[in-house]
């Protein structure tokens, strides 16, 4: 069992559902564990059939569920950022910075940002409230950013670091003939506020590539272009050197399903035969096509029973 597990793939394949089975195995394991879902559109809910939403909710002995409000943490990421900067700066420029805020809040990516910071706080509270925490993500292309972004803005970060130490060592020389300037520059809080987001960033990079403690699962369908993305995808995750583990082939057609899906069930072999060899390195889990949608306890049982290789 790892620490971190987290389920992707191409949106509609079924990621909520083997994420909750997953998190319904481990609790019943006795793992204190907490299923997530980062994406926007949430169906979590759904999967348990019972309200969840942005705050701990127990589901279960040993299971709790969340979650995460993109936008309520993007408000309340740029409201920290307001409160940081407006001690920093002039009283004479604190409408401009109010407003440089307010579009930044607006901005693309402002949300990745944000839910990353939740992902980060909830990293830290494994081992602490939690033995282990189960992600269920948005579809791959948005959750591609989100796990990227330790990698590329650790490197921004250093950059802002920089360019500060070079202002400051400008400024010193000014202190030299200002004495009150000399004293503001002993302690330099913008430095330590990026130094902080900094380390923030490298302590979310080392949990992500360190595959003792997580792992990566695709779901996907025995289909050309499910197969294609999650191949994308695991070369993506691979240059970030986040580790993947195994495929989680959802809605397979059983035999003896009847004449009408006999020929779709035999396009679905086909594709089997290539997912079994294209992702050879990992487990290959099936998971048979149900006659309802996946929803409340006694569904999530029955999957999670077929899941252990995974879980």
């Amino acid at each position: 069992m790892k620490r971190f597990t987290f389920f992707g793939g191409k949106g509609g394949t079924g990621k909520t559902s083997c994420a909750a089975s997953c998190s319904l195995s481990m609790a019943a394991r006795g793992v204190r564990t907490l299923v997530v879902s980062t994406d926007p559109a949430h169906s979590l809910s759904d999967a348990f059939n019972t309200p969840i939403g942005n705050r701990m909710v127990l589901l279960e002995r040993n299971l709790w569920g969340l979650e995460i409000d993109a936008e309520a943490e993007a408000k309340k990421y740029t409201d920290s950022i307001m409160e940081k900067m407006l001690h920093l700066v002039s009283a004479t420029i604190v409408d401009e910075i109010r407003r440089q805020i307010e579009i930044a809040y607006m901005s693309p990516g402002s949300e990745e940002a944000a839910v990353f910071d939740k992902f980060i706080e909830l990293m830290e509270s494994a081992g602490k409230d939690y033995d282990a925490i189960v992600f269920d993500t948005a579809p791959t292309g948005h959750t591609l950013r989100l796990l990227t972004l330790p990698g590329i803005l650790g490197v921004w970060i250093e950059h802002l670091i920089e360019k500060r130490q070079k202002a400051r060592k400008l400024m010193e020389v000014a202190a030299r003939y200002d004495r009150e300037l000399a004293e503001q520059l002993k302690e330099d809080p913008v430095i330590e506020a990026l130094s902080a987001r900094r380390d923030k960033f490298e302590l979310a990079r080392k949990i992500l590539t360190d595959s003792e403690t997580t792992v990566f699962h695709f779901v996907l369908n025995p289909e050309k272009l499910s197969i294609l993305e999650t191949d994308r995808a695991v070369g993506m995750l691979g240059k970030y050197g986040i580790p993947v583990g195994g495929m989680v082939v959802n809605k397979v057609i059983p035999k003896g399903a009847g004449p009408f899906l006999d020929k779709k069930r035999l396009s679905q072999e086909k594709y089997l035969c290539e997912i079994r060899e294209r992702f050879a390195s990992g487990p290959v889990v099936e998971l048979p096509m149900l006659e309802d949608d996946v929803q409340g306890m006694e569904q999530l049982r029955i999957i999670s029973g077929l899941m252990g290789a995974v879980c």
